[in-house]
């Protein structure tokens, strides 16, 4: 029987391939062996999730042909794999990729570092902060207050608690956007609410466009439910959202669903102006397509004298295109797995159906704490909490970044949690590999994209600050002057950065 589980095919692992270019070896610098740079870029592609554990990789052959390689560098390339515990082979069943024996699984998204993890390694991994205290503590203390009369129910609420559903609606009623509880559903997190609207409009084999970059959890979500991601450019720095590329996009490509973060995208930080967002929902109604628009960043303006854009359901205020989804991990804590979609009724009642198959429901508990945030004012002090201590952390990164890598280069947002970086013509997924073993994660470019786009990039959330933030800028050096000087290989040439 078979031990791999999925399969490559040759002309997607050489675009992937195709897509990891190193800066050009300086005077005196040595390129390994043609075999060994391949090996090496498939064990990055497996380390890094891009390439599944246990998928089958194309014939020798035709791996070959589509690399424009000859059959004996593929052939030495497999061996070298085989050896050092990334590639399995039996005859009659070909070749899959593995891990070595005590290795950890590599995550095809952006998971936070268990907690034993954290005192040896920087985590840039992941855009949560800690909680905005003593505002959990206090939350959590209401939510329990008024638990009693919950606890004598079933405790299944699947369109979320009632409170919760018709507080939500007044807040969107206070941007301008009159709304009923019947428009809201809460869910688990923006994840969950995300996955049911895929679910709910987008079978398998449907077309979702998506930003190019965008938000990698998403993208592999999309994936696992069976999407055809149709990529959509973002413009240069912070410029966002090209509508002219969009409307022929939509109209082209005709996707069911189009997934955008208008409100300090992730991972540029853009953000969407009233004209962007006007044309885009006029764009999607034209094309028959469900706008859904992530606003769990929109809270996360960090410049005081920053004017915030109308929401994007604004321009579609009865929900017939645009289907919004909020949430509280971003703005108070990731721990805190309340999301919520706004959208029309019937869309909501569709969403609440399909979710008995799934979840049933989200905890009542930290519902009532959302609740008790939104009700007494202390959301909104969290939030500014949240808010100083994002930007003095943005502050403090920017500048430790410039100091230690000039060449590096980024446009710095004014919201949102993450820097969006051009390393200098460096490989992102060698930056990432290095990287962990001086001590820093971080998450390489083509997460961010679709099939290998990216590679000259990193993403940095504003997640550390002060001292902190300055070692991880060190560390960061560290990994890009191995990576340019080419020892970024297997083997021993990296040894741990010990602060």
């Amino acid at each position: 029987m078979a031990q791999w589980t999925s399969a490559v095919g040759a002309a997607q692992l050489a675009r992937l391939l195709t897509s990891q270019q190193d800066r050009p070896a300086g005077p005196g610098s040595k390129r390994p062996p043609a075999y060994r740079a391949l090996a090496d870029g498939i064990r990055l592609l497996v380390l890094e999730g891009r390439v599944p554990v246990a998928a089958r990789l194309p014939a020798e052959r035709e791996l070959a042909l589509a690399l424009s390689v000859s059959r004996t560098t593929v052939a030495a390339a497999c061996e070298a794999l085989r050896a050092e515990g990334f590639l399995e082979s039996r005859r009659g069943a070909g070749s899959w990729t593995a891990v070595p024996a005590g290795n950890p699984l590599p995550a095809r998204g952006l998971e936070p570092l268990p907690p034993e993890a954290l005192g040896s390694m920087i985590d840039l991994g992941c855009a949560a902060l800690p909680a905005p205290e003593p505002w959990l503590t206090r939350a959590v203390r209401g939510a329990l207050e008024e638990l009693p009369p919950y606890a004598h129910t079933h405790g299944d609420y699947p369109a979320g608690l009632p409170a919760l559903r018709s507080t939500i609606a007044d807040r969107y009623t206070a941007r301008g956007i009159p709304t009923m509880p019947e428009q809201i559903m809460v869910t688990t997190g923006a994840m969950g609410a995300i996955d049911a609207i895929c679910h709910l409009f987008a079978g398998r084999g449907e077309r979702i466009a998506v930003e190019s970059p965008s938000y990698a959890n998403i993208l592999q979500l999309m994936r696992e439910v069976g999407a055809r991601l149709v990529p959509v450019a973002m413009a240069e720095g912070l410029a966002g959202w090209d509508m002219d590329r969009w409307r022929q996009v939509l109209r082209d490509a005709a996707p069911r669903i189009a997934y955008v973060v208008a409100d300090f995208h992730n991972p540029t930080g853009a953000l969407a102006d009233d004209d962007q967002r006007r044309r885009l929902v006029d764009a999607a109604r034209s094309a028959g397509t469900v706008l859904v628009a992530d606003e769990t960043m929109s809270e996360l303006w960090l410049d005081p004298d920053i004017e915030m854009p109308r929401p994007v359901c604004a321009f579609d205020p009865a929900g017939s295109t645009v289907v919004t989804v909020g949430s509280a991990s971003k703005a108070f804590w990731a721990g805190m797995r309340i999301g919520w979609v706004r959208a029309a009724p019937d869309v909501i009642r569709s969403l609440v159906a399909a979710r008995a198959y799934a979840d049933l429901g989200t905890p009542v508990l930290e519902q009532l704490a959302v609740n008790w945030l939104f009700g007494t004012g202390g959301w909104e002090q969290a939030v500014d909490l949240r808010r100083t201590q994002a930007r003095e952390n943005r502050d403090a990164l920017v500048t430790a970044v410039r100091r230690e890598l000039p060449e590096w280069e980024f446009a710095v947002p004014r919201g949102g949690l993450t820097l969006w970086v051009r390393t200098g013509g460096l490989s992102g997924s060698r930056l990432a590999e290095v990287g962990e073993r001086v001590g820093v994660r971080v998450p390489s470019g083509p997460r961010f994209g679709v099939d290998g786009a990216f590679e000259g990039y990193v993403r940095l959330p504003f997640t550390v600050g002060g001292a902190v933030a300055e070692e991880a800028a060190a560390r960061l050096g560290a990994a890009a002057r191995l990576v340019e000087s080419g020892a970024s290989g297997g083997g021993d040439a990296v040894r741990p950065f010990v602060a």
